[in-house]
Order: structure tokens, then sequence, then C-alpha cells
């Protein structure tokens, strides 16, 4: 079953590659959607696919890259929209 997840993850999450990282494992878990940068230093990112990867990536975002240090991770399930056609770093 396909699923949505909104991920909003606070720490030190900026600078440290956070984007690629979740790009990249997003990529091989054949998940659409996209992950950017917030003003106030956290990072936001929708992931789309079947639930088992997209829960795969979530869990990934709790640890994240090797330099990031996660304090907090907000996640919120919706339904799948199948709105995206790849996985994209938005500005």
């Amino acid at each position: 079953m396909r699923m949505r997840a909104r991920v909003t993850i606070k720490g030190i999450v900026q600078g440290v590659n956070y984007r690629y990282h979740t790009m990249e494992k997003a990529l091989q878990l054949n998940i659409t959607g996209w992950v950017k940068n917030l003003d106030n230093g956290d990072v936001e990112g929708c992931f789309e696919g079947e639930e088992v990867d997209v829960r795969a990536l979530v869990d990934w975002c709790r640890i994240g890259p090797p330099l990031a240090l996660v304090e907090e991770l907000i996640v919120a399930s919706e339904p799948a929209k199948g709105e995206f056609a790849e996985f994209s770093i938005r500005h």
C-alpha cells in the first residue's frame, strides 16, 4: 500500500548534507517527493511510496547522515496523492 509522510527534522540538520543524504536514501528506496531547508534551521520533507519504504526513510531520518544531530522528528502520515514523478531537493 502506498502512503505519504510529511516530516520536520529538528537539531543540527543544516550544513551537514542532510538534504543530499536524504535524497540518496530516497532514491535507494524508490521514494518520490522532496526535502528542503527551512529558515528556522529545521529540514522538512514529503515522502511518498510503498508504506514499508516510506517508513524505512522516516526511520533513517531519526538519525540522518554522520554529521547530523537529530533532536526531534515530527511525522504526519497522509494518503498518497501520486503527484511526484521523482525525488528532489527544494530550495
